[in-house]
C-alpha cells in the first residue's frame, strides 16, 4: 500500500503532540518502520519519489508510432478511436480491439507533448452591476408533471455574474414574451438594472443579417432594452464560453431543483403556479448566502424608474369566412358571430386572448411552432350540421373528433352506410356534444361502442335522458330589526 502526504502530515503531527513513534505510526495509519523513515527524512512521500525515465512494459505501437504520429501531424482534429479502428483493418494479426484505451492513451500522450497548441480560455474578473447574463435551458431532465402530465418546459435564467444572485421563470419556448417575462421578473425583482444584458445568438433576441453573415437585435428586444435602459450585448457565434457563467449556473441550478425534488418525494404538482412558486422558493434559498455582494453589487446599478411592459404583444386580425384567424403562422377558431370583423389578438408565451370592442371573447391555449391549428367545434358546429356535404372534405376535419371515442364512433357509422348518411348523423351527434355535455355524449357512445351497436343519433339521445335540473327550496331567512335599534342605541350612549 502507497503511503500519501496525507498520512505522513498526520503523522509529524501527532508526533509533535506525542513524541511517540508507536502511536502516531498507529493514529497515521502506517506501520512503525515506515514511520520512522518518513520521520528521519522530514519529507512527503511526494517529494521522495524519483522520476523514471524507462517503461514498465512494452509499448505495443512502437512498430506503428511513428506513422501514426505523422498522420497526427497532418491531420490534428483525427480522433484516436478512428485512427485505431482504421490500425485494426489494416493490422489485425498484429492488434486487438481491447487495446483501444492504451492507444488512447498514447495519443493524449503525444497530443500533451508534441501536439499542437489549444485554445487558452482566460478567466475574467467581473464588475459589479456591470451586466446580467440570460439564457434558455432545458428542463424535462426535472420530469415535472401538472396534474400527473408531463410539463415539457425550459427556464428562463438570469443571473448576475459578480454576486452570482440568479432567478429562472418557466417557459414553453425560446420566444420573445418568455424573455420578455422572465428579464422582466429578475430585473423587478432586483428593483435595479445592470449597464448591460447579455444573451446568446437564440432568435428571441437576435435574427440573422441579410449581409455579413452575423446577426442583429430584433426590434421587440431592442425595444425592451430600451424601455429598461440597458445596454443590449451578446456572444460571438459558436462562442458559448462567453455566456461562461450563466451556463455553469444553468447546470447548478437544475442539479439543486433535482435535490428538493428528491426531498420533496415527488415530481407533481397541482398547477404551473403551484410549480412555479415552488420553484422561486428554491432559487430564494439561493440566493440567500449572496446577499452580502449582492448589497455590494446593487449599490453599482441604476434604481430601475419604469413600469413593467405587458407580457403580450398585440396584433389585429380580420376573421375569415371560416371563422378562423391566423396568428403568429398558425390557425385558431373562433366564435362565428365575429365573421369578417377585425379582432385585436393579445399574444402571451403560453395563450391568446381574442378581444372585440375591448370585450374578451376567447381565450386559447397558443401553439407552438408553425402551420399548427386549433378548431373547436363548438364554433362551426351550427352551420355544419346546415351543410353535413361540406364535412367529407373539410380541410380542419380531423380536428372535429373531440377524442378517440368520437372517431371509433364515426367509423362505426361508416360501416355499411353511405358516407354522406354516416356524416349527417355524426355531426347531430357532434351538435348534441354542443347543445349539452360532451362528457355525457362520450360516455353514452362507449356504451354503444361497448355492447357492439351503431351509435345512432336517436340512440345517443336516448341514453343522455330528459330529466331537468331541481331547483332547491331556500326559505326566505328573518331579519329582526331591533338588533339595528340596539346598534343605534350603543352609539347615542358613546356620543
Amino acid at each position: 500500500m502507497t503511503t500519501t502526504d496525507v498520512q505522513v502530515r498526520k503523522l509529524m503531527e501527532e508526533y509533535q503532540k506525542q513524541g511517540q513513534v508507536g502511536t502516531a505510526a498507529l493514529r497515521a495509519g502506517m506501520h512503525r518502520n515506515t514511520a520512522s523513515k518518513y520521520l528521519k527524512a522530514g519529507k512527503l512521500p511526494s517529494t521522495m519519489r524519483e522520476p523514471r525515465d524507462w517503461r514498465t512494459r512494452p509499448d505495443p505501437f512502437a512498430e506503428d508510432w511513428s506513422e501514426m504520429a505523422m498522420r497526427l501531424e497532418d491531420a490534428p482534429e483525427l480522433e484516436a478511436k478512428a485512427l485505431f479502428e482504421d490500425l485494426l483493418e489494416r493490422r489485425p494479426e498484429r492488434y486487438q480491439e481491447g487495446q483501444l484505451r492504451t492507444f488512447q492513451r498514447r495519443v493524449q500522450q503525444w497530443r500533451a507533448q508534441e501536439g499542437p497548441p489549444k485554445e487558452v480560455f482566460f478567466a475574467q474578473e467581473h464588475r459589479p452591476g456591470e451586466a446580467m447574463q440570460t439564457d434558455f435551458t432545458w428542463a424535462t431532465e426535472l420530469e415535472i408533471t401538472i396534474g400527473g402530465e408531463p410539463f415539457a418546459h425550459l427556464l428562463c435564467h438570469s443571473v448576475l455574474p459578480y454576486s452570482n444572485w440568479q432567478w429562472a421563470t418557466p417557459c414553453l419556448s425560446e420566444s420573445m414574451s418568455a424573455l420578455r417575462r422572465g428579464v422582466q421578473e429578475a430585473v423587478f425583482r432586483l428593483g435595479r438594472r445592470a449597464q448591460s444584458h447579455q444573451t446568446d445568438n437564440s432568435t428571441a433576441a437576435t435574427h440573422k443579417l441579410a449581409s455579413g453573415g452575423g446577426r442583429g437585435f430584433n426590434e421587440d428586444y431592442k425595444a425592451l432594452m430600451r424601455h429598461l435602459g440597458m445596454e443590449p450585448r451578446t456572444i460571438a457565434i459558436g462562442c458559448k464560453e462567453q455566456n461562461g457563467d450563466i451556463e455553469a449556473a444553468n447546470g447548478a441550478l437544475k442539479r439543486r431543483l433535482e435535490q428538493h425534488l428528491l426531498l420533496r418525494g415527488s415530481r407533481d404538482f397541482e398547477s404551473r403556479e403551484a410549480y412555479e412558486q415552488w420553484l422561486q422558493s428554491i432559487v430564494e434559498k439561493a440566493n440567500r448566502p449572496r446577499q452580502k455582494r449582492l448589497r455590494e453589487e446593487l449599490e453599482h446599478m441604476e434604481p430601475l424608474r419604469v413600469e413593467r411592459l405587458a407580457e403580450f404583444t398585440e396584433e389585429r386580425v380580420r376573421v375569415t369566412s371560416w371563422s378562423t384567424i391566423r396568428v403568429k403562422h398558425n390557425t385558431y377558431s373562433v366564435p362565428s358571430r365575429l365573421i369578417r370583423q377585425f379582432v385585436n389578438v393579445r399574444v402571451y408565451e403560453d395563450r391568446l386572448e381574442v378581444y372585440y370592442a375591448q370585450q374578451r371573447q376567447l381565450e386559447v391555449e397558443r401553439l407552438r411552432g408553425r402551420g399548427g391549428r386549433r378548431i373547436n367545434y363548438r364554433h362551426i358546429i351550427w352551420s355544419l350540421v346546415k351543410k353535413p356535404g361540406a364535412f367529407a372534405r373539410y380541410r380542419y376535419r380531423e380536428e372535429l373528433f373531440p377524442s378517440l371515442s368520437f372517431r371509433r364512433g364515426y367509423d362505426r357509422l361508416r360501416e355499411g352506410r353511405v358516407e354522406r348518411a354516416a356524416d349527417s348523423e355524426y355531426l347531430r351527434i357532434l351538435h348534441l356534444a354542443a347543445s349539452t355535455m360532451e362528457s355525457e355524449v362520450e360516455t353514452a357512445l362507449e356504451l354503444l361502442l361497448e355492447e357492439e351497436g351503431v351509435p345512432l343519433y336517436d340512440r345517443v339521445r336516448s341514453l343522455l335522458g330528459q330529466a331537468k335540473p331541481e331547483v332547491p327550496e331556500m326559505a326566505s331567512p328573518q331579519v329582526d330589526l331591533a338588533v339595528y335599534d340596539g346598534l343605534l342605541g350603543l352609539e347615542e350612549v358613546a356620543s
